[in-house]
């Protein structure tokens, strides 16, 4: 195996990002090492910031100096993750030049309260994407569907977007199809197309978690073996399935007459990245959902334990096209045993845009909780 495996898998033509930040990883100079190492970009959402923010030690300075400001716990909030933000942009932008702005980006989410009101949306991304005033930062806006026509307009005015919580194909088609939307009117307005970049980060693992749960529910409720040896063989199959189906549609998408216009101007592909990369069941191979998903061009955005394993024992071919037959057919035995795919996935991001807001509330309770603490008067005799 490769001594630096990260660099190797950029040979099939699939960047690793990290889905991470924190200050202490900004600090210590970790981030930087990670980038010498051949990781190409930073993802964080309102969980890994609530992890971080409320967790965090070298949070509660500022905290408490910006309390002391008059700030309200969302402007702390905000202040803090731009400042982690746009410091990990900083630690990447010599990949964005080097890759000539294919690589390189940090993307921060918008406030997931907001993920089914289009107007809020784009006004919350436009103030970000403005404030953090860096070529190399993505806006993360969830597939909604009030969220896909506030991707063609942030796209129509040049903010990068990265599109979350895509489950569904159909959804992905709409957000793909928003992008090149978007880019039709940002040249029609006159804007280069170049330097406008988006991921649509698919989600994986979420899909297994509960096309497995559903189907353990039939295999309990069964008597008939054989039915339960049909329904076992299916565990762990959906999530490969369902992402190698989003690659063939993004190989026809970008392959159209329309994109290849708009390559004529210098747009580039909206690449698939692979989210929610961490194995939830121990009975699988805990890089199972890297090493079943490479190819070009695509982006895996890995969280520090998938990392290490991948550094570990991964182990690298050209996976993504292998047997779309067999994907199809997974697919088509999940329906034949009464599981409805749209089904799974409206479920997946009803409860993904419900995860990420309860994150986000805890987060700004945490945060509360510390100014209280900052601000509260002496208790008589102390």
């Amino acid at each position: 195996m490769s001594s630096n495996i990260l660099m190797e898998l950029l040979h099939y033509g699939q960047s690793v990002w990290y889905d991470n930040i924190h200050r202490g990883l900004l600090h210590s100079g970790e981030l930087q090492r990670l980038v010498d190492e051949g990781v190409r970009g930073v993802t964080s959402n309102p969980t890994i910031f609530k992890n971080a923010i409320s967790q965090g030690e070298e949070y509660r300075n500022d905290i408490a100096t910006l309390s002391q400001q008059g700030k309200s716990t969302l402007e702390i909030y905000e202040a803090l993750a731009i400042a982690d933000i746009g410091a990990a942009a900083d630690v990447l932008r010599p990949v964005y030049e080097q890759s000539d702005a294919l690589d390189g980006y940090v993307s921060i989410e918008v406030n997931p309260l907001l993920a089914h009101d289009t107007q809020a949306t784009i006004a919350e991304a436009r103030r970000l994407f403005a404030t953090l005033n860096r070529p190399n930062i993505m806006i993360k806006v969830p597939a909604t569907p009030e969220g896909i026509p506030a991707i063609r307009t942030l796209i129509s005015e040049g903010v990068n977007v990265n599109v979350t919580l895509l489950f569904a194909i159909e959804m992905y088609r709409r957000a793909a199809e928003a992008y090149i939307a978007g880019l039709e009117d940002a040249a029609a307005a006159g804007r280069q197309l170049k330097r406008i970049a988006s991921v649509a980060s698919f989600f994986v693992s979420r899909v297994d978690t509960l096309a497995d749960r559903l189907l353990q529910a039939k295999i309990e409720a069964t008597q008939d073996e054989a039915e339960k040896a049909r329904l076992r063989a299916l565990q762990g199959k959906l999530a490969i399935a369902n992402a190698k189906i989003a690659y063939r549609e993004y190989k026809e998408l970008f392959g159209s007459p329309r994109f290849l216009r708009l390559t004529e101007q210098g747009a580039r592909p909206q690449r698939l990245l692979w989210a929610s990369t961490s194995t939830k069941n121990p009975a699988y191979r805990d890089v199972v959902y890297v090493e079943e998903l490479i190819g070009s061009p695509t982006v895996n955005t890995m969280p520090p334990q998938t990392l290490q394993a991948f550094k570990e024992h991964g182990q690298l071919r050209n996976s993504l096209e292998e047997d779309l037959a067999g994907a199809e057919a997974t697919i088509r035995q999940f329906e034949e045993v009464g599981l409805n795919l749209r089904a799974i996935t409206d479920q997946l991001l009803e409860e993904g845009v419900a995860a990420f807001s309860q994150s986000f509330n805890e987060l700004l309770a945490a945060i509360q909780a510390q100014t209280q603490a900052v601000t509260a008067p002496l208790s008589p005799g102390a």
